[in-house]
């Protein structure tokens, strides 16, 4: 087994099996403090100790089945964190099972957690704390064996003032008066699916919930409640066509989760309770990160990638999932419009990365690689491609759902790579070997930059797209005059952004074209987050204060990263850019700040 190049841990010698998490929530100090007890597994013999990744914690004590044991830290390393070495106080042969408690505080810096004020909040009464593990930041919360090959059930129990409310990613299981301090109360949450470290999530706040179906409510602050729980009514629609195309949802509950607007992702997979960001509130892609959030139920949370190299395992499969919901929804057309803009998306990330750079392979090489730094489209949209190049080269959607069922079934809670994968897709079609067979595996998986093959597209619903981007390229001044808001009319808002995104393929439009369409479709007044996205991208003076509020308005890296570093491309405002990163980087959430810092050559 191929050891994870982003974890200290040895999964190898000894595993952890259950977490048993108490801790009390601290908003004065901006820290959890308290125990992570962990039912260990000897995998060899004569085992002696046992390594944890940790990443600015403090540790006070560890014990192993109650004796006190030695424990000291290994090297400090920049973005791993640093290894907790404990030595177990006796040997355990192999297949004998211990406890191990270790007492830690977390760090106010902690990478995984965001602290706001109650100013921050909508409500501004109240303090607000969430967590976000993937990939590497679980470690910054509690010690753990904080990598994807390693599944554990936990069960918590989480002290936080009594006003306010404690959600994971687990079931519910009940509150107390917390029995040491009459101010507080104690949630307490349990989850009998194992899972990966990365996807523990705790989120503490003025929270209020309405139930949108049998197995879903919505959390917000008040301020948003009822705006969440009307646009995420389909919610249960898309459960049932996800179990339709993946299988049984094991999770029991589906709850979703409406952060405040720092919140880096577009959505985050918690398992029983996805996060969100509110500018999908405002968004068409709404459906489309639901519809996403919940196919990582089967692809992502129930098979797993082994490590973060091979990450398009859990987000290929998922953008499949979530674009075979879509097409079940809204038409086998608008499936390939879906999929014709990703293809467009990884053109983007790849003309912005480069297409000699390394991490544009579908299967990089994280040695001494933080996968935070590598994040983009790349496992999402390249992932995708070569699924739906093998679907119209294997006999179509209905025959490929066949093969992803029976992957799922196959691999249902374990933790794998790409060769296991690629195993079971010949022997699942073991009559069409010879297809496979003229598969340039090695390109796709190995090589970087664009796809050795690109699949087939529907084009009907891009047509339009293509059409009127077209118009505006060639448009001369004199011809600036024929665009109207009857252009827009037939065209769904899905469409808008697939037109403006053409626009931004090309070289930056004449300002007098820019102007002329504010004129006439007049996108700065749309509330919708993507299509303002797009727009104020095409590198208007005048949209220079609008791209700044919407870069510090919310902390969504997919808008905030690009807003800053076309800003910071564009000779007039770079200082203003850097200025206005400096202001904000106080509020913003801690992987944005280190990763925009780095877009603005502030931090190497």
């Amino acid at each position: 087994a191929a050891a994870d190049p982003s974890s200290f841990a040895s999964p190898s010698c000894c595993l952890t099996r259950h977490l048993y998490l108490r801790c009390r929530v601290d908003f004065g100090a901006q820290a959890l403090r308290g125990t992570a007890a962990f039912t260990a597994r000897a995998e060899r013999e004569a085992l002696r100790c046992l390594v944890l990744d940790t990443k600015d914690l403090q540790i006070f004590k560890v014990t192993v089945n109650g004796q006190d044991a030695k424990f000291g830290f290994g090297q400090k390393h920049s973005f791993k964190g640093t290894p907790l070495e404990i030595t177990l106080p006796f040997e355990l042969r192999r297949g004998q099972e211990a406890i191990v408690e270790i007492s830690f505080e977390s760090s106010p810096k902690s990478s995984a957690l965001q602290w706001f004020t109650p100013e921050q909040t909508s409500g501004k009464q109240h303090p607000f704390l969430f967590s976000q593990c993937q990939a590497t930041h679980c470690r910054a919360i509690f010690p753990c064996q904080d990598t994807p090959a390693v599944k554990l059930t936990y069960y918590a129990e989480i002290s936080v003032p009594k006003e306010l409310v404690a959600l994971m990613s687990a079931n519910r299981d009940g509150e107390m008066p917390d029995p040491e301090d009459s101010s507080r109360k104690i949630y307490h949450f349990s989850q009998n699916v194992p899972i990966p470290c990365y996807l523990i999530a705790l989120v503490v706040g003025a929270l209020e919930s309405r139930k949108i179906g049998p197995r879903t409510l919505v959390w917000a602050e008040k301020e948003l409640v009822d705006k969440s729980a009307y646009e995420f009514a389909e919610a249960e629609a898309m459960l049932k066509i996800a179990e339709d195309l993946a299988g049984p949802y094991v999770w029991g509950q589906y709850d979703l989760l409406v952060l405040p607007p720092s919140f880096p992702y577009g959505g985050m997979e918690n398992p029983c309770l996805t996060f969100v960001t509110p500018t999908l509130l405002v968004s068409v892609t709404l459906t489309k990160v639901i519809a996403h959030e919940i196919s990582h139920s089967w692809t992502g949370n129930l098979v797993t990638n082994k490590t973060w190299e091979h990450f398009w395992l859990n987000e290929g499969h998922t953008v499949y999932l979530e674009r075979r919901i879509g097409g079940q929804l809204f038409g086998e057309q608008f499936r390939h419009f879906q999929a014709l803009g990703g293809w467009r998306e990884l053109q983007n990330t790849i003309n912005t990365l480069g297409d000699k750079n390394p991490v544009t392979n579908l299967i990089p090489n994280l040695n001494e690689v933080d996968p935070d730094v590598t994040y983009s489209s790349v496992p999402y949209e390249k992932g995708f491609a070569l699924l739906f190049y093998l679907e119209q080269l294997l006999g179509g959607p209905d025959v490929f759902t066949g093969f992803l069922k029976a992957y799922i079934q196959q691999f249902a809670y374990k933790s794998i790579v790409t060769e296991d994968w690629k195993k079971f897709l010949y022997s699942y079609f073991k009559d069409k070997v010879d297809v496979l067979d003229k598969v340039d595996w090695n390109s796709w998986f190995h090589a970087p930059g664009m796809p050795p093959a690109k699949p087939t597209y529907d084009m009907a619903l891009a047509n339009a797209c293509v059409a009127l981007s077209q118009r505006w390229i060639k448009a001369k001044e004199s011809d600036l005059g024929s665009f109207s808001s009857a252009d827009l009319k037939e065209m769904s808002s899905h469409q808008l952004i697939e037109f403006l995104a053409l626009l931004l393929l090309e070289a930056p439009l004449p300002v007098s074209h820019v102007q002329r369409m504010q004129q006439v479709y007049d996108f700065n007044a749309i509330n919708n987050s993507e299509i303002r996205f797009r727009f104020v991208l095409s590198r208007w003076e005048e949209a220079i204060p609008l791209a700044l509020k919407m870069a510090t308005d919310q902390g969504r890296m997919k808008f905030t990263r690009p807003l800053f570093r076309d800003l910071y491309n564009f000779d007039k405002c770079q200082d203003l850019a850097v200025k206005t990163f400096l202001e904000h980087r106080a509020s913003m959430h801690p992987v944005t700040s280190m990763l925009v810092g780095k877009d603005l050559k502030l931090d190497q």
